[in-house]
């Protein structure tokens, strides 16, 4: 049984007061264990955050859970194309886990315009290293007392998960507890969290213990949908073929995700996918490492960048990443004027996902091809089941 939406007042209370070619390698993108990328050290780590960032921007929602309830939908096709291993370079909070989980890169990229988003990211990676196993994080995420026997947990489908926590109610003292443990935690990652940072990590930590899994997608300074999925229903959610796919509906995927932040091989950016250097210098980064890009997911945001003009700085962008036959995009395309007549649209769903190939992506974008944003979301979109 769901527990109700706690108070916003609650939430207030937890807060503290304080160029590389463009040819596509013949190489193809190979399974992630067949060859593991060393792992970094903290102050590399910290060092490569800085190298690979560029200025923060705004974006006017607070995007601490996904709002595409749909964004399973790919998985399917990305298994028959064996999309796996090489580098992931994805948008927005923790939707990216659950990809991550499956197609098993070897390194991968959060790049987002918010700095915030750079920090909720290194949240979960605190809380990852923190965490044995996916009841014991979910515990700390949601400042909820996690079961006795959190060992025997490892198999248990997450309904059971989900149910254990809507049982139990946030405690004041835990979240402190855990707060200070994150602090300390971030102290070694090699980046440097001014108290702004530190106010900002609360403020987000905070919404996840006020609202627990029924935390929604906000939109800032305009009116937020209702149909917006919960936390709740992100994680309980399915692909096309009925799999449970989330990153905690498997201890499997829960361990590999923990295994790249332990390796420090999940790398949050700060950067804008049309700017002058974030999203190059992933490419070249990826690049000197011998990888080439699996997925590169970039939600809606290249609505936005169509409606601002900049559209064309990101598909530039896009043409230096290094790929190969198999390497795809993930976009998200929410539901208006034309939505009901998308191909891949699902009765039912306020998003649709929509899967294609980098390589028809630079090949429309360099014939001209993509004149408007329909054209962009229909044009070579890969069949989903």
């Amino acid at each position: 049984m769901r527990r109700p939406i706690i108070a916003l007042v609650l939430i207030v209370l937890f807060l503290p007061s304080c160029t590389r070619s463009e040819a596509v390698s013949e190489r193809p993108v190979t399974a992630g264990a067949a060859r593991a990328l060393p792992a970094s050290t903290d102050s590399m780590f910290g060092s490569l955050v800085a190298a690979l960032s560029e200025p923060g921007g705004y974006f006017d929602s607070d995007n601490l859970v996904s709002n595409e309830l749909s964004y399973q939908h790919v998985l399917g096709a990305m298994r028959r194309l064996k999309v796996s291993g090489g580098a992931y370079i994805g948008v927005g909070p923790d939707q990216n886990y659950t990809y991550i989980a499956k197609v098993r890169p070897r390194i991968a990229y959060m790049i987002d315009l918010r700095r915030d988003n750079l920090l909720q990211h290194l949240l979960y990676k605190a809380l990852f290293d923190l965490s044995r196993n996916r009841v014991e994080y979910l515990g700390l995420l949601l400042a909820r007392p996690a079961p006795g026997d959190v060992g025997s947990w490892g198999g248990r489908p997450v309904e059971q998960l989900i149910a254990y926590f809507d049982s139990v109610t946030p405690d004041r003292e835990l979240f402190d507890s855990v707060g200070a443990r994150v602090a300390r935690q971030m102290g070694t990652y090699g980046i440097p969290i001014v108290e702004q940072d530190r106010e900002t990590i609360a403020r987000i930590h905070g919404r996840f213990v006020g609202a627990g899994l029924d935390l929604q997608y906000e939109s800032l300074n305009r009116p937020s949908r209702r149909n917006y999925p919960t936390f709740r229903d992100l994680l309980l959610e399915r692909d096309l073929e009925g799999n449970q796919a989330s990153y905690l509906a498997s201890e499997d995927d829960f361990q590999f995700v923990k295994s790249l932040h332990a390796r420090n091989l999940i790398v949050p950016v700060v950067g804008n996918l049309a700017g002058d250097r974030a999203l190059r210098a992933i490419g070249r980064d990826i690049a000197a490492r011998g990888e080439r890009v699996s997925v590169l997911y970039v939600s809606n945001v290249e609505f936005y960048l169509v409606r601002e003009g900049s559209f064309a700085e990101f598909a530039e962008n896009a043409k230096t990443l290094p790929r190969n036959e198999r390497s795809v995009i993930v976009r998200s395309y929410f539901n208006g004027p034309y939505s009901y007549g998308h191909p891949q649209w699902v009765p039912g769903y306020f998003s649709t996902q929509i899967l294609q190939t980098l390589d028809s992506f630079v090949t429309e974008y360099t014939s001209g091809g993509y004149t408007d944003y329909l054209a962009l979301v229909t044009r070579h979109s890969l069949p989903l089941r």
